[in-house]
């Protein structure tokens, strides 16, 4: 690593900023009522339909030119994960309901915390600031505005909008230019080594950083980042080293 000053950060949102995987559990708890209480099926039943919604979001392949809103697309997910389930849906209304309670409970859950929002304010005043996020548009963008984190940043780029996603380098240096800054003036943070650790390397930013709050092992043949902390809030301790 060289002496450049590090300018600017860039985050990642989900399960870096914001509790997404919690959140998304709530709100699965919370579609298993509505389900149990529509269908009067055991617990096992409710869990399998679940399991195939989540799998499908997993594995999901969105197309905005085929002409379908990511709200319809997750309505088929559910659809099709009760029909493969129990070989009906009842009610052509029931997937629609599902989904948006899956949806809303999410953003209802979705979150910054005061300890982050005070560690952004910290930060914003020292360097600039960039959320990368990958992702479906109305998605991302509905996540930005649930938990209100417009004003912490010099500028919010989505995956979906553009051509090319973390961890390609062209999304990096799109970043890189509306900041004003070369790649080694940037760190990078987020959670997912293959999109934000891989991404950062590829772009050969000054320092990529890991959030691992499971605390796993880096996987074998996986890029290896700069540093891993448990928590975004200790990142003033890797850019105490940075400078």
């Amino acid at each position: 690593m060289d002496g450049n000053t590090v300018k600017a950060i860039l985050f990642d949102l989900d399960n870096t900023l914001i509790e997404t995987s919690r959140a998304g559990g709530q709100a699965i708890q919370k579609t298993s009522d509505l389900l149990k209480t529509t269908l009067a099926l055991d617990d096992n039943t409710i869990i399998s339909i679940c399991n195939k919604f989540k799998q499908k979001l997993l594995h999901e392949s969105f197309d905005p030119a085929a002409g379908r809103s990511i709200d319809e697309v997750r309505v088929g997910h559910w659809e099709e994960s009760i029909k493969e389930t129990v070989g009906s849906c009842s009610t052509p209304s029931l997937a629609a309901q599902c989904y948006y309670m899956w949806k809303n409970s999410r953003l209802e859950v979705l979150s910054l915390s005061p300890e982050i929002r005070d560690l952004l304010k910290q930060l914003r005043g020292r360097y600039k600031l960039l959320l990368l996020t990958n992702g479906e548009t109305q998605t991302q963008r509905e996540k930005v505005e649930a938990v209100g984190c417009e004003e912490f940043f010099d500028a919010i780029v989505v995956g979906g909008e553009h051509a090319e996603q973390k961890p390609f380098p062209s999304i990096f240096r799109l970043c890189f230019n509306m900041l004003g800054v070369e790649a080694q003036d940037c760190v990078m943070v987020g959670d997912s080594l293959d999109t934000d650790i891989q991404g950062g390397f590829n772009a050969e930013v000054r320092a990529t950083v890991w959030i691992n709050s499971a605390e796993r092992a880096v996987p074998d043949g996986s890029v290896k980042p700069d540093y891993t902390i448990p928590t975004v809030l200790q990142l003033s301790d890797v850019l105490a080293k940075l400078k």
